[in-house]
């Protein structure tokens, strides 16, 4: 068991074979994907070379893939994103709210993520938009923040879109605030019928206007007849809608998208070990009761890699999307409303500074002030020491 194991290092250790088992069947994105977090901090990405002015230990900094799938990557991405949307808040009670795909149609959008995804996204909000805005329900313009997540704790295949929902909306005339019920937003098995009703509905557009593809065991789903009666079970079923409690302040909520927005399939915290049985982590199994969800798995190195595969995005998609009073076009119109009609002084936005080439950590050894002295280009990795240079760029 290490506490250092992170995914990059199973990569550089199985990647090449897994990739030679599987040459020609990959698609370019998992290549790129792969090879971004296997390079991630290493001589690969270039780097620098920083040494402390005072008892002269050097140190090497290699520079980071920034690549979103990669969990070494991810926390300045979620820090940057965060303080972009704390201005947002509003001083009101925030909703979970999420939508899951069943079984079955989460196999098709396994074959055709960018179309599938992207329908999870429209028929959730377009759902959530609907049944608020019904003067028998809220009656009101909510706001949502939506994140795609593809995965299960234990890396399955499980597409399903995370809601962030404020307690409340604008009237349709725009003169008022509705409050929700302070433990109540929108009544899940209403959500939940009419979720199927739109998804099913364009989900079969989707295949009269020939934009799904079927392979392997799905093959047979290019025929019309037969796509309908697979989807039949489906169309019977409750579709699963899910609102937890509300959050206990806007504090919790900056905690909680912190958790969820820039999340990965797998952290590296959750891994515990490596070696010839596979790879062991940790996940939570929903089925036990809650004092014994953590459990351990461990899977062959193949199975592993090839499930963290599953969940790599199409190129330009958009995980993270915002609709109603949060859409991107009207949001600062919007926001400045409620605000106006909540009685409530805006928040300034947080300043975010500009990004630093390079900013060197104290020395360890000292304390001391670390200074860049050598820039390294790709590929390129010290053999020893370099060369003493002084703060102001000259050499002894």
């Amino acid at each position: 068991m290490s506490a250092s194991l992170e995914l990059g290092d199973i990569f550089r250790a199985a990647g090449p074979a897994w990739r030679s088992a599987h040459a020609g069947r990959l698609p370019l994105q998992q290549l790129k994907v792969m090879s971004a977090i296997e390079h991630c901090r290493t001589a690969a990405l270039g780097g620098h070379v920083a040494a402390c002015g005072n008892c002269g230990h050097w140190r090497i900094a290699y520079n980071s893939c920034r690549n979103r799938h990669c969990p070494r990557c991810q926390g300045n991405a979620a820090r940057t994103w965060l303080a972009e949307r704390e201005a947002d808040l509003l001083p009101v009670g925030y909703f979970h709210v999420v939508f899951t795909l069943p079984a079955r149609i989460a196999d098709i959008a396994l074959q055709n993520k960018a179309v599938l995804y992207a329908l999870l996204f429209q028929a959730a909000s377009e759902t959530m938009m609907t049944i608020a805005a019904d003067p028998r329900h809220l009656g009101a313009r909510i706001g949502i923040t939506a994140v795609l997540h593809s995965w299960g704790s234990a890396l399955t295949h499980h597409p399903h879109v995370h809601m962030i929902v404020p307690g409340g909306g604008l009237s349709p005339d725009g003169q008022r605030w509705i409050s929700s019920r302070p433990a109540f937003l929108l009544p899940v098995r209403v959500l939940g019928k009419l979720f199927r009703r739109l998804f099913l509905t364009r989900l079969l557009a989707l295949f009269d206007a020939d934009r799904l593809a079927f392979r392997g065991r799905l093959a047979p789903l290019a025929d019309r007849r037969t796509f309908l009666r697979y989807l039949a079970p489906v169309r019977g079923r409750r579709w699963v809608v899910y609102a937890k409690p509300p959050f206990a302040g806007p504090k919790a909520v900056l905690a909680y998208l912190s958790r969820y927005t820039h999340r990965v399939a797998i952290s590296n915290r959750r891994l515990l070990a490596f070696n010839e049985n596979g790879v062991t982590f940790r996940y939570k199994d929903y089925r036990r009761d809650t004092a014994h969800q953590q459990q351990v798995m461990t899977l062959a190195t193949d199975e592993f890699i090839r499930r963290f595969m599953l969940h790599v995005l199409p190129r330009g998609f958009h995980r993270i999307r915002h609709y109603g009073l949060l859409a991107s076009s009207s949001r600062k119109a919007s926001l400045a409303r409620v605000r106006e009609l909540l009685n409530v002084i805006p928040t300034p936005a947080a300043e975010i500074p500009e990004p630093e080439p390079v900013t060197p950590l104290p020395c360890p050894c000292c304390g001391g002030l670390m200074v860049v002295i050598q820039i390294l280009p790709r590929w390129y990795q010290p053999r020893g020491p370099p060369p003493a240079t002084d703060p102001a760029g000259g050499s002894p």
